[in-house]
């Protein structure tokens, strides 16, 4: 049996307990700890943390994320790092806020209920419980999907809100050679198993405040999005948000309507989608340029205001110090950055 080892994570003064067979990230998740993190594979970053104290060792990794030097210096990956003793550990990225409000990881089984297409290259699946309990999860997380027949597993956030207690609803875009992709628009049909192990992720509304919003999203990066405005319409939480949502061409738009008429619901929503690159015969009269460059140009002083973005790298990273030059600070930013599977050869984005 694994020997077990306490692991005090300093500024915050929280204490768990983990096993010498999990990551320190594992064994977190395990007791509700919602610590940052975004790949889970040592790819990102973002759970990137200081080793005061003990002692431990790291599975493989990439560079990009924690060069040589900085392991030399101390630092660590705790999606990758498992406890050799006990360990004090500085978080360099947390959310107060956040820490305490996780909720327990859970494997569960699950059948596929339905497969759509919302756009052609998009697909919306819900997976039914199969008799298991409903997951406890906060609007604008994921669940981890493992592909049939092996080992590995894809990230999609849940585009449902907590209220759908008997299914779990993902957009996923397809991807040529895609691992999981590509069964899901050739080979997954209805009644198909499907194990998920979640929650995961710190995109979600921090409900301490009543700032107005503004999100910034694109392509299959609306799940999460539409998951937090339904929540919020759900909930009567009534702030005012802007959410711009980029496409390359009109084909690549879906629930344009739902999204139009949400202001009902949601008072204070305003819906501005954009058009990248507009086909010939798209006939579209709305706004056109990459979306950051839109909300650059429309938006003035944005002092006070909190923002959301859920899309890829180049996206997240265009949209920061945009937001900043506007008046909003890098902490009040929340982003769900799609990265690359560890497969390059797939060039399947996890929750994408």
């Amino acid at each position: 049996m694994a020997q077990r080892h306490t692991v005090t994570f300093e500024p915050v003064d929280i204490e768990i307990e983990v096993s010498e067979d999990e990551t320190i990230l594992e064994g977190a998740f395990r007791q509700g700890i919602m610590l940052a993190h975004g790949c889970k594979e040592g790819q990102c970053s973002a759970c990137k943390s200081f080793l005061i104290e003990g002692e431990v060792d790291l599975e493989r990794y990439s560079t990009f994320a924690l060069a040589d030097y900085e392991q030399e210096e101390g630092y660590t990956l705790l999606c990758r790092a498992h406890a050799f003793s006990d360990l004090t550990v500085e978080l360099l990225h947390y959310d107060e806020e956040m820490l305490t409000s996780g909720v327990p990881i859970r494997s569960l089984k699950t059948k596929v209920d339905s497969i759509e297409p919302l756009t052609h290259d998009i697909y919306k699946l819900c997976l039914a419980l199969d008799g298991e309990e409903p997951l406890e999860f906060h609007a604008g997380q994921y669940v981890d999907v493992r592909i049939p027949g092996t080992d590995s597993t894809r990230s999609f956030s849940m585009s449902n809100t907590p209220a759908v207690a008997d299914r779990l609803e993902f957009m996923i875009k397809i991807y040529p050679g895609g691992q999981f992709s590509g069964l899901l628009k050739d080979e997954l049909a209805p009644g198909h198993e499907l194990q998920v192990k979640g929650p995961y992720g710190v995109f979600i509304l921090r409900e301490h405040s009543d700032a107005d919003l503004i999100f910034i999203g694109g392509g299959a990066g609306m799940a999460p999005i539409w998951s937090l405005l339904d929540s919020m319409a759900e909930r009567g939480i009534h702030r005012n948000v802007t959410y711009y949502y980029g496409a390359r061409a009109r084909k690549d738009l879906f629930h344009v309507d739902q999204l139009q008429r949400l202001s009902e619901r949601l008072p204070g929503f305003r819906f501005v989608p954009a058009l990248s690159e507009p086909e010939p015969d798209d006939e579209w009269d709305g706004e056109v340029g990459l979306i950051t460059n839109v909300v650059d140009r429309l938006e003035g002083d944005l002092s006070g205001r909190e923002a959301y973005l859920c899309g890829p790298p180049p996206m997240i990273d265009a949209s920061i110090p945009m937001l900043g030059a506007h008046g909003i600070p890098e902490a009040r930013i929340f982003y769900d950055k799609f990265t690359i599977t560890a497969s390059e050869e797939e060039q399947e984005h996890a929750r994408a």
